[in-house]
């Protein structure tokens, strides 16, 4: 007896540091996805990228605003100088001499027609924003997949603990039968070890189990962006929605699948791209303007100050003639660009069916297997009672016993295996479709 409890007494302590202590603060899977999507750091570069390029699309960074440019100088210098004139008699000399310029100046220069290159910049710009907030919504919605199946995991794990645990209890209650038997004399030692061992065997699996729970919320807490040792409680099942349409869905993708937006974005911006450098075989017609101080101050010469100013303003023209047809080039290369935008939507389009099929496939299959396997545990569960009771009078053998608890252990694992399977396919199918686009934004 005493080579039974101490073993036991220590899993106790080992579960202790290892398994949360029930009654901390719950995190469900809204709050966690509200704290990801707020913390996760790949979310963060991501909105920072969205803003930049949504401050980048500005008149003035299409070029339809003018430039403006002032500058003033003030230069002063000490010089000696020597000078002979036909008027005066010998050489006059004039030492340490002070001078002064001021200079000051205001521009601006305008371009008033490109080739419509301006409006083309700002389409363009516009583009670029709308794929800044694509690719910040994917990475929200790619980290919201993880923080879900993050976290469907660990409620998978704290189902295999408890079932783990169940088998402990069960496997305890065979050693006190097996310890009866043996004192009675209806048993064998060679049957009490062997229940030992079995339990021994399951104590074991709960300890392998209990380090993968903690090592599922280190990583949702990396997901989270939090501290990797904050302990949390999670919901105690996996709902499943059981109403997914593959129609419905299908139809989704098309219209809010992400991925096929970025694509579509990409291939509108290599268009852009073309119009753009045709935009150069156009004349370019701009206006310049501007206004000028300068004042001239002399202590060595005849004249005391010179002073002007005024207004002047101009319009240049400009056209490209021959640069040696590298703008044919350009343009065969945005075209070949082009074709390819138009190939990776197509790739894209096969790519999220194809995944979607998977994706449902995997659904539909996951919901039959938990509808079956929980039948099945119904079945081993009524088993294993009566298997308990079969072998309390001596009915059957332990290994027989150990078979059952065994089968009752294989369903409960199976259909947690089948419920997790059916919320990932779930999640997927919902991302492919979009769905996940009222929860990441």
């Amino acid at each position: 007896m005493k080579q039974f409890t101490v073993p036991f007494i220590t899993l106790q302590l080992v579960l202790l540091m290892i398994i949360p202590v029930k009654g901390q603060e719950l995190l469900t899977l809204d709050q966690a996805i509200e704290i990801g999507l707020e913390n996760n750091y790949g979310i963060q570069i991501s909105r920072n990228v969205a803003e930049i390029a949504a401050n980048n699309r500005t008149l003035g960074n299409a070029g339809f605003l003018p430039s403006i440019s002032a500058n003033a100088t003030r230069r002063e210098s000490v010089e000696n100088s020597r000078f002979e004139t036909q008027a005066t008699d010998g050489v006059n000399e004039n030492r340490g001499a002070r001078s002064t310029n001021t200079n000051a100046g205001i521009s601006l220069n305008w371009t008033l027609f490109d080739g419509m290159n301006m409006f083309i910049n700002h389409e363009m710009l516009g583009e670029f924003e709308q794929l800044g907030r694509d690719e910040f919504r994917l990475q929200a919605e790619s980290t919201v997949e993880q923080i879900v199946a993050a976290y469907v995991n660990i409620v998978r794990i704290n189902e295999q603990l408890n079932v783990l645990e169940n088998s402990v209890e069960v496997s305890l209650e065979r050693i006190d039968i097996a310890e009866t038997k043996r004192d009675l004399g209806s048993g064998s030692e060679y049957e009490l070890l062997q229940a030992q061992t079995d339990l021994n065997a399951d104590r074991a699996a709960v300890l392998r189990e209990s380090n993968r729970l903690v090592e599922a919320k280190i990583h949702l807490n990396e997901i989270l962006a939090r501290d990797a040792e904050e302990d949390f409680d999670v919901s105690p099942d996996i709902i499943i929605n059981r109403t997914l349409q593959q129609g419905e869905l299908q139809q989704n993708i098309l219209e809010n699948n992400i991925s096929i937006q970025l694509a579509r974005t990409e291939q509108r911006i290599a268009e852009l791209e073309i119009r753009e450098i045709r935009s150069e075989r156009f004349p370019q017609l701009e206006l310049h303007s501007g206004y000028t101080y300068n004042r001239n101050e002399g202590g060595g010469g005849f004249l005391i100050f010179n002073e002007t100013d005024g207004f002047n303003i101009g319009l240049t023209a400009r056209i490209n003639i021959f640069d040696g047809f590298n703008t044919n080039r350009r343009i065969q290369n945005a075209r070949i660009n082009q074709r390819n935008s138009e190939l990776m939507l197509e790739e894209e389009l096969k790519r999220i069916n194809a995944g979607f099929l998977r994706a449902y496939r995997t659904y539909q299959n996951s919901l039959e297997l938990v509808d079956l396997e929980e039948d099945n545990l119904a079945n081993a569960e009524e088993t294993l009672d009566i298997a308990l009771e079969r072998f309390r009078q001596g009915m059957i053998s332990a290994i027989e016993f150990r078979e059952a608890q065994r089968t009752f252990l294989s369903a409960e694992s199976r259909l947690i295996e089948a419920k997790y399977d059916a919320k990932i396919a779930e999640t997927e199918l919902l991302r492919l479709s979009g769905g996940l686009q009222h929860i990441a934004l």
